[in-house]
């Protein structure tokens, strides 16, 4: 699948269809009508949660891009919702539990692809304890929960760069974290 940036596919204003519409930078800005069309980063969450045994929960991707592959819990932040909403709301669909904390771990830039179109992301990864993970099981877009041991998980099995950036710094901080989600 090759990825195209939006400045390869957008060729025609949305508000008056003018053909005068190049990219500059990060906007599309109109020559017929003055219209500008941002190319802003969207929100997304991911989740790190540690099961008793301080093994991180991976998912497995259900469906494109990267299906088959592992990720974090989580997905897209919907419109007027805040990034504790949003994961919250991702963690209950994806995996029918309930977060009882959260704490901020970082922010990674990312470049989605879907449909041979790319999404421009910056995914927010919060710390997550849940008390009970007795009603977990896979939903919505995810086919497997995984718990894997720091030790046994290999970035080459997740799909995301992103994802990749995010698990390593869990890796490199895996014992402090343990500590705060305790």
């Amino acid at each position: 699948m090759s990825t195209t940036h939006p400045k390869d596919q957008i060729s025609y204003c949305p508000k008056c269809g003018g053909k005068k519409f190049p990219y500059a930078g990060k906007n599309f800005h109109c020559q017929d009508c003055g219209f500008t069309f941002y190319i802003n980063s969207s929100a997304a969450v991911a989740a790190i949660i540690l099961n008793e045994k301080n093994e991180l929960l991976l998912t497995r991707r259900k469906f494109e891009p990267m299906a088959g592959l592992l990720d974090l819990p989580g997905g897209f932040v919907d419109p007027m919702e805040s990034a504790e909403t949003a994961v919250r709301r991702e963690i209950k669909e994806e995996l029918n539990l309930e977060i009882d904390q959260l704490h901020f771990f970082c922010s990674v830039p990312n470049e989605y692809t879907f449909n041979g179109l790319s999404y421009f992301t910056t995914d927010i990864t919060f710390l997550c304890k849940v008390d009970s993970m007795e009603h977990i099981h896979a939903e919505d877009d995810i086919s497997e929960a995984l718990f894997i041991a720091p030790e046994n998980i290999r970035l080459e099995d997740i799909g995301a760069t992103s994802m990749k950036v995010i698990v390593q710094k869990y890796l490199d901080e895996h014992q402090n974290v343990a500590r705060i989600l305790r």
